[in-house]
C-alpha cells in the first residue's frame, strides 16, 4: 500500500483539495483529511513517539542494569574503595553492585528514552507538530497509479510538504 501525505496551510485548502480528489475520480474512502475538525493523528494511526521511546529506554534498561551490577561490584572488589568502611567486604561489593546497576537503570531511561524520542517515532512527530500547529494533513493510500494521480493534483495546492509512503510488507 502507497500513501501520500500533504501537509496545507488551512481547512479551505485541505477541503479544496479533497473535493478536487473526488471530482478526479480518487475513491473518498482513500482520501483522509487530518486536522482541527477532522480525524486527529490518534484516529488516523500515526505513531505516538512516546510509545517507540518507552520500547527503546525499556530495551536499554535491561542490556544496562545487568552490566552496571556487574561492573559496580567489579570496580569495588578490585579497587578496594570501601563505601561503608565498617562493614564487611561482602556488603560493600553487593553494595558497590547495586549502585552500578542504579547508574545503568537511569543511563539506559535516559538515553535510551531520548534516543526513543528523536529517532523511533519517524515522521510522525513532524506531522503531529504540524497539526498542534494548525495546518492540515491530506493523506490518499492506494496503489502507486492512484498516489501518483493525487500527487499531481495536491502539487496545485502548493503544499508546505508532500511526502510519498510505502508501507512494508508484513
Amino acid at each position: 500500500m502507497n500513501y501520500l501525505i500533504a501537509v496545507l496551510a488551512d481547512r479551505i485548502q485541505a477541503e479544496a483539495a479533497y473535493t478536487d480528489l473526488e471530482k478526479a475520480g480518487i475513491p473518498l474512502t482513500q482520501v483522509s483529511i487530518l486536522g482541527r475538525g477532522y480525524k486527529s493523528a490518534d484516529e488516523f494511526g500515526f505513531i505516538d513517539p512516546k510509545k517507540p521511546a518507552r520500547e527503546q529506554a525499556r530495551r536499554l534498561m535491561n542490556f544496562s542494569i545487568p552490566l552496571g551490577l556487574i561492573f559496580g561490584s567489579t570496580f569495588e572488589l578490585y579497587t578496594g574503595i570501601r563505601l561503608f568502611p565498617g562493614v564487611g567486604t561482602v556488603i560493600n561489593v553487593v553494595l558497590g553492585g547495586l549502585l552500578g546497576a542504579s547508574f545503568g537503570a537511569f543511563g539506559g531511561l535516559f538515553s535510551g528514552g531520548l534516543a526513543g524520542l528523536t529517532t523511533g517515532s519517524g515522521d510522525a512527530l513532524v506531522y503531529r507538530n504540524r497539526l498542534n500547529a494548525g495546518k492540515y494533513i491530506v493523506v490518499v493510500k492506494g496503489k502507486e497509479s492512484l498516489t501518483r494521480k493525487a500527487t499531481d493534483i495536491l502539487q496545485g495546492y502548493d503544499p508546505e510538504n508532500i511526502q510519498g509512503y510505502i508501507e512494508p510488507p508484513d
